[in-house]
């Protein structure tokens, strides 16, 4: 099946699902694919998918509360994640339907646990459409995993074995972690720092938490800025965070701070360690060549994801207090033996690679 036009499943639970859409439709520019991304929190409607979203964001604050649900139900494959997963699809599927019906792609990628589960249910009313699930996850839970799935794209072996945990006949390929390519042709560190104004000879650290700007990071931001440090600080879509961070950047001159922004690979690039939560992030990091300081402010996947990276290496784990984070920013700055490393190798082909071995025919244009 020759693949012109590909349909992403996305979801609006921070920018992430959305960050590994956007990597894999620029991979598929060069061989003629059409994409379109599409979020499947609407398709839930409006009272579900507002009240999901909330539910989401404030369970995350519950530390305990999450992490329970999480491991007992998603990953566990518990009654009531299992009933969850039925009510969103039961919901959803008539709506993918007519997202299929309007745009007629060749090729669904879910990129979002419900957008796996919806269109593994597509997949059986209509057996010649290629489905595949991009989870970059440390550890699959069972919302991802449906049998009828082409093909699983994971980014570790760890994340392959979690898969076949549920579907131990699951065709699964390993492939480098997707990044966006501007993180690939992001600025040398002198040119990113003089267009912030950042001197060249101090040291300067990028924080940020995610989209929604997880953990006190005003309160962080201000103990950095202590130590006669520049700080590129990140609010995301949290407004509340962004007016405080601009409260504190009037006390502390380094300190710059940021909004929503499209500037991360300019801001990475002027770093020289960057302080974040485990997610995407991580990953344009490494290809920047920064080390990172991770903050374990995202329980349950976000605590699986966060000691993968660790894993990996070029990162240290702290408390997301200040004290903690300066010490271990401190430490990393100390380390004179170090130095930046740039990957240059783009991981797309790996990507059109696995589709092809999966029976997708993709040709260059």
């Amino acid at each position: 099946m020759t693949v012109r036009r590909a349909l992403f499943l996305s979801g609006k639970f921070g920018a992430g699902h959305d960050t590994l859409a956007e990597a894999c439709a620029a991979a598929l520019v060069p061989y003629g694919v059409e994409s379109r991304i599409v979020d499947c929190m609407p398709m839930l409607g409006g009272g579900p998918s507002a009240v999901g979203n909330f539910v989401f964001r404030s369970l995350l604050t519950i530390t305990p509360v999450y992490d329970g649900f999480h491991f007992s139900q998603l990953r566990g494959n518990g009654s009531v994640g299992r009933f969850m997963d039925r009510a969103a699809v039961r919901v959803m599927l008539p709506r993918l339907i007519e997202a299929v019906d309007e745009y007629s792609p060749d090729l669904v990628v879910s990129v979002f646990a419900t957008g796996a589960s919806a269109a593994a249910r597509l997949k059986q009313a209509r057996p010649d459409l290629a489905t595949v699930v991009f989870m970059t996850d440390s550890f699959a839970h069972g919302m991802w995993v449906h049998q009828g799935t082409d093909l699983f794209l994971v980014t570790s072996d760890l994340a392959a074995a979690s898969v076949r945990r549920y579907y131990p006949a699951a065709r699964v390929s390993v492939v480098e972690a997707p990044v966006r390519p501007d993180f690939y042709t992001a600025p040398s560190q002198t040119d990113a720092r003089d267009s912030l104004k950042v001197p060249v000879d101090v040291p300067c650290v990028l924080l940020m938490s995610g989209a929604w700007g997880l953990g006190p990071l005003d309160d962080i931001a201000r103990a950095l800025a202590s130590e006669g440090w520049w700080v590129l600080a990140v609010s995301g879509s949290n407004e509340s965070l962004g007016a405080r961070l601009t409260a504190v950047a009037r006390d502390y001159p380094s300190l710059i701070p940021f909004g929503y922004t499209d500037q991360v690979p300019a801001l990475m690039a002027a770093s020289d360690v960057v302080i974040t939560s485990s997610g995407d992030t991580c990953r344009e990091a490494r290809v920047i060549g920064r080390r990172m300081v991770l903050l374990d402010v995202v329980p349950g996947h976000g605590r699986e994801n966060l000691m993968h990276e660790l894993e990996l290496g070029d990162a240290a784990v702290c408390l997301p207090t200040p004290d903690s984070v300066v010490g271990n920013v401190r430490r990393m700055l100390d380390d004179r033996a170090w130095e930046a490393e740039r990957v240059t190798t783009d991981w797309g082909h790996e990507f059109i690679d696995e589709l092809k071995a999966a029976g997708m025919a993709l040709r260059r244009d």
